[in-house]
């Protein structure tokens, strides 16, 4: 088959037709750039327009297929055949667009969901702003194809003054998202930077406590540990005297100061003494706060400082220990109601608050956030 050759036939008899290209693409709904192409022969037309075409110019389908006239007509049984075929193929491919209209409906808003839904829940994050941002472009290209399998795309743009105001209105919503994806870049980079130049400090020497803790600088001075100076950790005491047996504390501060410390103090003869400075602080109500339940097993809390936003600092002596003179200091200490480290890797289990749970999604930060928005 000569496509050329068929393209040169279609041409002459649409000139003997007397009609324009434009013409003839409005008698069978088609663009004109698909009457330019059949006339090429670079396509040809879909077999559902074949019979039609040939009947409307009059002359046997395998005429056009084969690009010249023939003295003999289809005849009756060979036009049927053929219109079945183009019926048929007409509605497969009916079925088939009717199909991606409503999928591609359906996308737009799903689509249109996960965005608003991300938007509702939405906190500065890298991962979450790269999830918006491709939610966003699916939704685009939900749209075009949208427009595109119902037909709008097509007849929009026969309409030159909608091609200039969508023209318009797009040029206004890339300058506008232009604007919003630098913001958006660099409040990322910024976080991004943040993280990536605020390293996790973690000492287990007894010498650096005032450093982290404690540690109250002049006035106007910029002081990088002040979030250890909170009331909250007067459960630590002011220095440490007394011998060790353990000792570990973490920082770290990419935007907010976070503390995941404990240390284990032999206090000897100052036991008494240091009891009964912890006994006048008291254990506030930290039941309940990041799903605690209980103290650790085995031990008894004898002073606690807890907050609802920033989490907990405590003391505690062994259950039923007599002879003791060692207590236990822990501190879990964050904001935003979700430490950005894993407090597991930082602090032993078997000094953990029954039921904590600070996890990036747990159930304490969804109710109190959804407490905050209310």
């Amino acid at each position: 088959m000569d496509q050329k050759k068929t393209g040169q036939f279609l041409k002459t008899l649409r000139n003997e037709k007397g009609l324009t290209q434009e013409q003839l693409a409005k008698h069978f709904n088609v663009s004109n750039r698909s009457v330019s192409r059949w006339e090429t022969g670079s396509n040809l037309p879909d077999i559902s327009l074949l019979v039609e075409i040939a009947d409307f110019y009059d002359v046997d389908v395998r005429e056009i297929i084969d690009g010249e006239r023939k003295s003999e007509m289809m005849d009756n049984e060979t036009r049927e055949v053929a219109g079945k075929m183009a019926v048929y193929a007409g509605n497969e491919k009916s079925n088939l667009l009717r199909f991606i209209q409503v999928a591609s409906i359906a996308g737009v808003f799903l689509s249109l969901l996960a965005m608003v839904l991300q938007g509702l829940s939405y906190e500065p994050d890298l991962r979450r702003s790269g999830a918006m941002f491709a939610t966003f472009a699916v939704f685009i290209v939900m749209c075009v194809t949208t427009l595109y399998a119902t037909g709008l795309l097509q007849r929009i743009s026969k309409h030159r003054k909608a091609v200039k105001a969508v023209k318009i209105i797009t040029i206004i919503a890339m300058a506008a998202g232009t604007h919003y994806l630098i913001m958006g870049g660099l409040i990322i980079a910024f976080f991004g930077a943040s993280f990536a130049l605020s390293p996790i400090k973690v000492t287990h020497d007894p010498a650096d406590y005032n450093t982290y803790i404690h540690n109250v600088k002049p006035a106007g001075e910029n002081n990088e540990y002040s979030m250890g100076t909170r009331p909250m950790f007067d459960v630590f005491p002011q220095k440490i005297e007394v011998p060790a047996t353990e000792f570990q504390i973490m920082y770290y501060n990419p935007w907010d100061s976070q503390y995941i410390c404990y240390m284990t103090l032999d206090h000897g003869e100052k036991y008494d003494e240091e009891i009964k400075r912890l006994r006048a602080i008291g254990v506030d109500d930290y039941k309940g706060i990041y799903t605690v339940t209980d103290e650790p097993d085995g031990y008894d809390i004898i002073a606690m400082d807890s907050d609802e936003y920033f989490g907990f600092v405590y003391a505690m002596i062994p259950e039923n220990s007599t002879g003791n003179t060692k207590i236990t200091y822990c501190c879990i200490v964050f904001c935003n109601y979700a430490p950005d480290v894993n407090v597991h890797k930082y602090m032993p289990d078997k000094y953990l608050l029954k039921g904590f749970d600070a996890s990036d999604n747990n159930p304490y930060k969804k109710k109190m956030m959804s407490e905050d928005q209310q």
